[in-house]
């Protein structure tokens, strides 16, 4: 890790000089030796880091969301060129290049804070040798060992030995205490931000090797952390607390305002929506105008089950989505609103069939077969009135029969006779020699 840390030095001086910085202002409240003023110190660093990081997260967000739409479409491209991964490759960049999603900038966040994260390790490494380092003189250090947070030296970490940890001013056993109820807290709030993201805020209706990856980060992550945790410093770990609770934070209020399309926090978000538009009839912020402007713009087939759900509510309701993100009363409602009735008593209402007793439905299917009947007796006597064209008509087809079956010892044309194992031909079938049948068919 300090090897690591030492790749990063570059940028120890400025984050030396913002520690100083808030020292001094939280030192004049606590006290320049306090727990608190260091320990604030590096809460307000976090802070400010994340503030100036909040351009890429937005950006993180909509890659993220980007690769999630594009997961039907990779796993086409991956079953269609399964055997030349190259080609897999190429088009793989290919769609990135269409859509401009890249699969990097789901990690930016990460990535750009990684140098202050070094910094600060290798700054508090420097504390805990008794080494001066960017704008952390020899005044500043003597303060800094004394800091204690809960009892643990902010230089302290959970592998010191007694010696070391005695040298700063503290005990063995509180500093483990502090140091892994902090990695606890680390891991679980690192847990709980990639859970919340998993089944509140992904579409469900798209089911993709994306989503198992994710799944599995869930669980990856936490316990890199807590191995990892136990080579820290308690001032990084104060950092990485801090960093964690602010993306834990930052991701909830991004999943209760701006949810991904067909996630539960979308049907979330629309109920809470459709509840205060029936109860007032209008709408009540910009934020909530452009949710239902983007969900009117949607064709009806184009809509997922919570955006379709939500203009049926509105419907029923006598209120109607408009393109603009406003919502006005139906045709229906003013008309019931003229009459002095509600909506519900203005609509017309579906009248059942009434339920017919069992000898009306005999009585019906009786009549019914009546025609039909008579349609049959008229046939009947029809063919009754020629009789005998019908018996001329059967003995001429008999005729025509006995003619075309040849009889036994009649010859044939060529003035051979015909031969008595030849098979002779049925009304109906081919005359002359036969396919035998399949065995199966005998």
């Amino acid at each position: 890790m300090d090897t690591i840390a030492s790749l990063f030095s570059f940028i120890t001086t400025p984050v030396s000089w913002v520690i100083v910085q808030f020292h001094s202002l939280y030192g004049a409240i606590f006290g320049p030796d306090t727990g608190w003023a260091w320990g604030l110190s590096i809460v307000s660093l976090v802070v400010l880091i994340r503030i100036c990081l909040i351009p890429l997260f937005v950006k993180q967000i909509k890659s993220t969301r980007g690769m999630q739409a594009l997961q039907p479409k990779m796993k086409a491209i991956q079953e269609r060129y399964k055997s030349d991964k190259q080609r897999q490759s190429e088009e793989m960049m290919k769609l990135y290049k269409e859509t401009g999603t890249n699969p990097l900038s789901s990690c930016l966040p990460i990535i750009a804070q990684s140098p202050f994260f070094f910094a600060l390790y290798h700054v508090l490494s420097a504390i805990a040798n008794g080494q001066t380092k960017g704008y952390i003189d020899k005044p500043l250090l003597e303060s800094a060992q004394k800091a204690h947070i809960f009892g643990a030296p902010l230089a302290a970490k959970f592998l010191d030995s007694s010696d070391k940890v005695a040298a700063l001013g503290a005990t063995l056993t509180d500093v483990r205490i502090v140091t892994a109820v902090m990695i606890i807290m680390m891991s679980a709030s690192q847990f709980y931000t990639q859970r919340q993201l998993m089944t509140k805020n992904v579409d469900m209706s798209v089911k993709t090797p994306f989503m198992q990856q994710q799944k599995m980060l869930m669980y990856v992550f936490p316990v890199m952390f807590a191995v990892m945790g136990v080579n820290f410093p308690v001032g990084v770990l104060v950092y990485w607390l801090t960093t964690n609770v602010w993306t834990m934070g930052q991701q909830m209020f991004v999943i209760h305002r701006n949810p991904t399309p067909g996630s539960q926090a979308q049907s979330g978000l629309l109920e809470r929506m459709q509840k205060h538009l029936i109860a007032h009839g209008s709408t009540r912020t910009r934020h909530q105008r452009s949710i239902i402007k983007g969900v009117a713009s949607k064709e009806t087939k184009d809509r997922n089950e919570a955006e379709r759900k939500f203009i049926t509510t509105l419907s029923k309701a006598g209120l109607v989505a408009q393109a603009d993100g406003t919502v006005e009363k139906s045709d229906a409602a003013v008309a019931a609103e003229a009459e002095g009735v509600s909506l519900a008593d203005a609509a017309p209402k579906r009248q059942q069939p009434k339920r017919q007793t069992k000898a009306k439905r005999q009585t019906g299917a009786a009549q019914t077969g009546a025609p039909q009947a008579g349609q049959a007796q008229a046939g009947a006597s029809k063919a009754a009135e020629t009789p005998a064209e019908t018996e001329v008509a059967g003995a001429d087809e008999k005729t025509s029969l006995e003619k075309s079956e040849p009889q036994e010892g009649d010859s044939k044309p060529d003035g051979k006779p015909a031969s008595r194992n030849a098979r002779q031909a049925k009304p109906g079938q081919r005359k002359g020699q036969q396919r035998p049948k399949h065995p199966s068919k005998k």
